[in-house]
């Protein structure tokens, strides 16, 4: 592209961004405002079954992890302001059709048909980003506020789904979303003006599409139902073992192909392979937190679903200013270090959720979780940073969709700290009460947590700083 045309960071520059982490911020807050309410749901619709209410969660996650990178190469072959606003009408729409659902097939069909509009929607709003402010400071800064709003989205999803539950009904959890919508659909056809594409002929790599897509969707479905089927159930051996084979064939094929769906060589830089570890490995820790704290404020303490909601506050502020302020850093010492920082900041407030004690202690809570918020923003936007660098205008889409893989492959953390909470709690329960047991294991899935996100600190900050000085001085010499 010879025509890039980067936005300053002025006042327009700022409604594209706020227009762009309006998108990214709607989508966060889907999957944590649904959650919040699903009680409420199933009893109102009817619901047969709690494996059956499940599906309004998990029939939204697997088409957005599974068509992803599908959608991310599509943006770059036709377009990514079209694509971008196609998804925001589509969740718009489907949003509404959520909130007015008469019965849980119509409504676990309208979260599917969200489920795609936010996969086209995660990797374009990304690559817009990307391309419509410069590399190095100013991108940052961006991605900084990105990052901010979409961990903000989520927090506010728990909050937010607490109180308007409870004042109003679980319809207007989707009500509220479809209105975020019409808000972004309105800035973006006002300054999105900027559209991008692939000068080339299109061409669309359908074997690498059905494999990938077919791949990622075998093993998010296996994730996120193996802990209620069982990791040893047929169903979820199948489903892990078939995501294993399709997408070994999908690396296969995008090895031979010319025009691949996601270019091997993008899989194989340094700063996108660990860039993509690290926000597995923040995404993963942080989210199973998350949930562990849920469960620690209604089970263990006590609290309502609104006062569990509050309990999060914290961890929203924090985030908010780890977003503000993760350029300077990242600009300063350079996004391993900063990736370090926030991992080694997240892991200290994971691991000392160890001691928060039966009866509840506000102050620890809240400063542990205040620890855990910021550490995981800063974590995320140098990893966001590190793998959209450096790279072509033309690779950006996919670049986004890669940037954009850990949030949902991170439902793996989710699932191995519940079965550390499930197996500790089991062996304590014979010599105690339910909730000493269930703190137990809590405390047990913490320290695993803080030392998962602790060794990569180490690890993952180390290398990415070394292989990204590689890649700088290999540029230089070219």
């Amino acid at each position: 592209m010879t025509d890039a045309t980067h936005i300053p960071l002025g006042a327009r520059g700022w409604l594209v961004l706020f227009t762009l982490c309006g998108a990214t911020f709607m989508t966060g807050l889907d999957y944590s405002i649904i959650t919040v309410a699903l009680p409420e749901i199933g009893r109102d619709l009817g619901f047969a079954t709690p494996a059956a209410l499940q599906w309004v969660v998990t029939g939204c996650l697997l088409p957005t992890a599974a068509l992803m990178p599908l959608f991310g190469r599509l943006s770059d072959l036709t377009g990514r302001r079209r694509l971008f606003m196609a998804g925001v009408i589509a969740f718009t729409g489907f949003s509404l059709l959520a909130g007015l659902a008469a019965g849980p097939a119509l409504l676990i069909a309208a979260r599917v048909g969200q489920g795609i509009a936010a996969a086209a929607i995660g990797p374009t709003a990304m690559a817009l980003m990307t391309s419509a402010f410069s590399e190095g400071p100013q991108r940052t800064r961006a991605l900084g506020v990105n990052g901010a709003l979409l961990s903000l989205g989520f927090v506010i999803g728990t909050m937010g789904g607490g109180v308007v539950t409870s004042g109003l009904n679980w319809r207007w959890t989707m009500l509220i979303l479809s209105g975020i919508g019409l808000l972004v659909l309105l800035g973006a056809a006002t300054v999105l003006v900027r559209d991008t594409r692939d000068s080339r002929p299109a061409r669309l790599d359908v074997p690498g599409a059905i494999l990938g897509s077919g791949g990622l969707f075998s093993l998010v479905y296996g994730i996120t139902t193996g802990g209620e089927s069982g990791w040893l159930s047929l169903p979820t051996l199948t489903s892990l073992v078939g995501a294993v084979v399709l997408l070994s064939g999908f690396l296969a094929v995008e090895g031979r192909h010319r025009e691949p769906l996601v270019p091997l060589r993008l899989l194989r830089r340094p700063t996108v392979k660990w860039g993509m570890t690290i926000g597995l490995i923040t995404f993963g820790m942080c989210g199973g937190a998350t949930l562990l704290l849920s469960m620690y404020m209604q089970q263990v303490v006590g609290w309502t679903a609104l006062q569990t909601g509050l309990g999060f506050a914290a961890e929203g502020v924090a985030a908010l200013i780890s977003g503000t302020i993760a350029a300077r850093l990242i600009s300063a010492r350079g996004a391993g270090a900063a990736a370090a920082l926030g991992l080694t900041a997240q892991g200290l407030g994971t691991a000392t959720m160890a001691m928060l004690p039966a009866e509840g202690n506000l102050t620890l809570l809240l400063g542990t979780s205040a620890a855990m918020g910021f550490g995981h923003v800063l974590a995320v936007v140098s990893a966001v940073t590190t793998i959209t660098s450096g790279l072509d205008e033309s690779d950006q889409g996919v670049a986004g969709s890669l940037a954009q893989m850990p949030t949902f492959i991170g439902a793996i953390g989710v699932a191995g700290l519940s079965a550390i909470v499930a197996a500790r709690a089991e062996a304590l329960t014979p010599a105690t009460t339910r909730a000493p047991a269930t703190l137990g294991g809590l405390h047990t899935a913490f320290l695993a947590a803080g030392a998962v996100a602790l060794t990569g600190a180490m690890v993952g900050g180390t290398v990415l700083r070394r292989d990204r000085a590689g890649e700088q001085e290999h540029a230089t010499a070219a």
